[in-house]
């Protein structure tokens, strides 16, 4: 285990406020809110030559439950930090996690809601949106990301290697820890939201952060996304044009005929040729910026 100096050496910025953590086991399945669930698309990965399973990572108000992929016996494994949906660490969030592993990341799927509420187990995404989304702070997301991958390092893999990816409400988060972790080598966010409004919770969006990116990150929206208007996506891209190094190093695409949650296989929404595409992205992109 790593030591506290080891811990805060790669936390910048920690701080989080003391709360009784409410999700303390992942369980199985799909989330509530997904079904049914479109069995004859959804892709299943199995766990063979991987450690994968739950693991409980230490932060600073306790601890917090996470789903570990990593191919079994590879030192130095790079990481990815994975996040999730509105929907939590469920089946199709850990099957990515062991896709990802199979091809030789160290993965860390954090349970990121797990002090409010446990979205998994609830029905309407409406709910989930009032319940737990908009509680969830910012600042905690981020610490709890950056608690992930000290943990990873602890357990052997190359935290120098660091890239991370998310869908929807992971894709937000995506480009803010882009913003955040000067260590992180490259991004790759899923039709995360640019734009909104502003709280004590989430003070600030990606479009607001594009002097601050601290890696390159790879967009994949979809152009049919009824939640993400194209006018926020192109204000974006014009954006990265006059940012910073690493926001100019970064790319969007956009799949002119995809809705949001194109590489959702277990949805409707899934769009096989985009999300094999975008996931052939992904992958060249770590590669290209040494993840």
């Amino acid at each position: 285990m790593n030591t506290r100096d080891d811990f805060d050496s790669l936390v910048p910025g920690r701080c989080v406020s003391r709360r009784d953590f409410i999700v303390t086991s992942l369980g199985a399945g799909f989330a509530l809110a997904t079904q049914p669930v479109a069995a004859q698309t959804a892709i299943h990965t199995d766990a063979a030559g991987l450690l994968a399973g739950e693991v409980r990572i230490p932060v600073a108000d306790g601890t917090l439950v996470a789903y570990r992929a990593a191919p079994e016996g590879k030192a130095k494994a790079p990481v990815i930090l994975l996040v999730s949906e509105i929907f939590g660490a469920h089946e199709y969030i850990r099957d990515t996690a062991r896709r990802l592993a199979k091809l030789g990341y160290f993965v860390v799927a954090p349970e990121l809601f797990a002090r409010i509420g446990d979205p998994r187990q609830i029905a309407s995404i409406a709910e989930i949106l009032e319940k737990i989304t908009a509680k969830t702070p910012d600042a905690t997301v981020l610490s709890d990301l950056d608690a992930s991958l000290a943990w990873a390092a602890s357990q052997g893999a190359d935290a120098s290697r660091l890239g991370i990816t998310g869908f929807c409400w992971g894709g937000r988060i995506t480009w803010l820890y882009a913003a955040h972790n000067p260590r992180l080598k490259a991004a790759v966010a899923w039709y995360g939201r640019l734009v909104g409004s502003v709280n004590e919770l989430t003070p600030k969006h990606p479009a607001d952060l594009i002097g601050q990116l601290q890696a390159p990150v790879l967009g994949l929206y979809g152009g049919l996304d009824t939640g993400i208007p194209l006018e926020t996506i192109e204000a974006m891209e014009a954006g990265l044009k006059t940012g910073n190094a690493s926001a100019r190093a970064s790319e969007i695409v956009v799949y002119d005929n995809a809705p949001h949650a194109f590489h959702a296989d277990y949805r409707p929404s899934y769009r096989k040729d985009e999300a094999e595409d975008g996931w052939r992205k992904m992958l060249a992109w770590f590669q290209r910026n040494g993840v």
